[in-house]
């Protein structure tokens, strides 16, 4: 879309030619030495190659006077793997099995001291300043390390971008995929992948945990809105698409970026809706409702998958050798890489060495440390010697790390192409976002067609706390882990929506709290929930706040037409006799930057679409409620949708 290929093919061949000269010497070098010569270890630690039952090929590999077959682009890409596996020592093997938090680096010579085979920056970390070109300089830096090491093996860099580029200032976030969902556009959500992935490429970053497959039965789950919807089969229609959008069709052509299909096992079906909870369900529904999605994700060629914090009827699934090797790589056919949550093979019982062992024969093939990347190395080397962790399965491994890298063009291309620098928040791209928002609003309610307004009326009263908030109307994973609240990035808030879309004639007047707006011919509210991730939004109670429920309240004693915009990551409970009283609902999920998206809908440019990718339940006291359950009753129904 925006490469400058002949820029872009002189610095990767620049690159790749300075790496092949640093090879082939560090390979006659090698050639030269023994493998006690190498410093492969820590200082102080006997290196394990001197050892005289070191298993083969972990000893020194051997050196040829020519550039060796994996740097060759021309080789198949298995022949590749098989020539770099041979040359690599077990503490090379084992670093590449390691992803450490960037932050977490005591220096960023560590990168190349240890091998470590990939860093991310999660959901608080970042450079300084926060910037696509700072974060391309970051990421470069990481990565000269990684190519400086024997066999100038790069580095993989993982973010969380799972809803546009949602990590740097400036860069286009889409609604979150509650609101994909509404829109029932799987080419529209494959658009969106490919956005993001140039986006992301753009600074230097390969990698995004993302797509979010869960399909949360529970709306008090505090990440309901990272799921597409309550049912495997909407779910399973975007889990394609998306990964094709992020990975196109060819995942070395510089515009791409891997895809992490999250989280497998169950992560959406816990009791009661807790976060990291327990699933209790037979093998037959678990696959029915929460595999199932993944079956998509693997046909379209998915990167990587990423294991769940959640227990499934009790044990860890981080420790499931049955999920994770026998149903996943077995049954489902997976042949990406594996890799852990967030430090999550510590929750698993017993002591870390343990927990090594244990998720890495259960077939974890990286783990997500992610802070003490030593200890993790020490532990997986001593289960190596020990015979605890077998070199086959340390072998499968890295061969399916390689793999992705040497499918990422990572060899040939290492560093990030500032040609695309220019593509990150481009108006062509919030132009998608914006018709993103638009097809995700579900109209609920519209009582005498008051929808859609005029945009010749006199007066026109906009309040609450989330109408001129770009924090609000994005939520959690935006630019920070729980998100935040005020200006946190670029955008256009809801407020400034509307006053682009009405006439010069027309006055729009903004009260935060719903006072002072007498003489409106029509109050807009914009209120909900205010941002959260993961377990921080877990919640017995979806009723709206106090504070959300007084503005409406305000805006009703002005006794002209109400229109309810609620943004929110899931359905929330709205009493009945309260919903008698709003003239129209609008639920606009979370819709991201483009708040002229929702301004679209309330004038009549677009009309809605969106259909209720969960169900609205009635009361907490029905959660929880899905599509099919013997005694559904809900406020609205799995689909429902309005329109002009």
């Amino acid at each position: 879309m925006y490469t400058n290929r002949s820029a872009r093919s002189r610095q990767g061949a620049g690159a790749r030619a300075v790496v092949e000269l640093v090879v082939v010497l560090s390979l006659l070098l090698a050639a030269c030495t023994t493998p006690t010569d190498q410093v492969t270890h820590e200082p102080g630690e006997t290196p394990v190659d001197a050892s005289p039952e070191a298993t083969e090929p972990t000893t020194a590999p051997s050196a040829e006077p020519d550039s060796p077959l994996y740097l060759d682009p021309s080789a198949p890409v298995d022949d590749r793997v098989a020539d770099l596996l041979a040359r690599m020592t077990l503490d090379e093997k084992i670093g590449q099995m390691t992803q450490a938090e960037k932050d977490a680096l005591s220096s960023r010579y560590d990168v190349g001291t240890y091998f470590l085979g990939s860093l991310l920056s999660g959901g608080n970390s970042f450079p300084t300043p926060n910037t696509p070109e700072a974060w391309a300089d970051m990421v470069d830096g990481y990565q000269e390390q990684a190519l400086s090491t024997r066999l100038g093996i790069p580095l993989i860099y993982g973010v969380d971008a799972v809803h546009g580029n949602s990590k740097t200032w400036g860069g286009v976030v889409f609604p979150h995929n509650i609101g994909l969902g509404a829109t029932r556009n799987p080419e529209l959500v494959e658009q969106i992948g490919r956005i993001t992935a140039l986006e992301v490429a753009a600074m230097g970053v390969d990698w995004t945990f993302s797509p979010c497959l869960a399909v949360p039965q529970d709306e008090r789950w505090g990440r309901t809105y990272e799921g597409f919807g309550e049912t495997p089969e909407l779910v399973s229609m975007m889990a394609g698409p998306i990964v094709r959008g992020y990975q196109g069709d060819d995942l070395s052509d510089g515009e791409t970026i891997l895809a992490t299909a999250k989280h497998w096992g169950g992560d959406g079906g816990t009791t009661n809706g807790t976060d990291q909870g327990n699933t209790q369900l037979d093998e037959e529904e678990l696959a029915r409702i929460h595999l199932a999605p993944y079956r998509e994700a693997i046909e379209a060629d998915v990167g990587s998958v990423m294991i769940s914090f959640n227990r499934w009827n009790g044990d860890k699934v981080h420790g499931s050798y049955y999920l994770i090797t026998t149903v996943l790589k077995e049954e489902f056919g997976f042949v990406g890489f594996v890799v852990s949550d967030w430090a999550g093979i510590d929750q698993l019982p017993g002591d870390y060495y343990s927990d090594v062992v244990t998720s890495i024969n259960a077939g974890i093939d990286m783990v997500m440390v992610p802070y003490d990347y030593r200890e993790f190395i020490t532990a997986l080397r001593d289960a190596v010697e020990s015979g605890d962790v077998p070199m086959e399965r340390i072998d499968d491994a890295v061969s399916r790390i390689l793999r992705a890298k040497f499918e990422l063009g990572l060899f040939e291309e290492p560093y990030a192409d500032r040609s695309l620098l220019d593509a990150v928040g481009s108006e062509e791209h919030r132009e998608v976002a914006r018709d993103a928002v638009r097809q995700s609003l579900v109209l609920l309610k519209n009582e005498g067609a008051v929808l859609p307004l005029s945009k010749e009326l006199d007066h026109i009263a906009v309040v609450g706390r989330h109408a001129d908030n770009i924090g609000f109307q994005c939520g959690g994973w935006t630019m920070t882990w729980q998100g935040g609240t005020g200006d946190i990035t670029e955008g256009t808030t809801i407020l400034e929506g509307i006053q682009q879309a009405v006439s010069e004639n027309t006055l729009v007047t903004y009260s935060r709290d719903g006072r002072d707006i007498e003489g409106a011919d029509v109050v807009i509210v914009v209120e909900g929930e205010e941002p959260y991730a993961e377990g921080e939004g877990d919640s017995s109670d979806l009723s709206l706040s106090r504070a959300s429920l007084n503005t409406i309240d305000y805006a009703l004693e002005a006794g002209v037409p109400v229109v309810v915009v609620l943004i929110s990551g899931r359905p929330m409970v709205i009493e009945e006799e309260r919903l008698e009283d709003w003239d129209a609902l609008i639920a606009a999920w979370l819709p991201g930057t483009e708040g002229q998206g929702v301004a679209d809908v309330l004038f009549g440019d677009y009309s809605p679409t969106g259909q209720l990718p969960y169900t609205w339940p009635r009361s907490v006291d029905q959660l929880p409620i899905n599509d099919g359950d013997a005694d559904y009753d809900p406020l609205f129904e799995y689909g429902f949708g309005l329109s002009y």
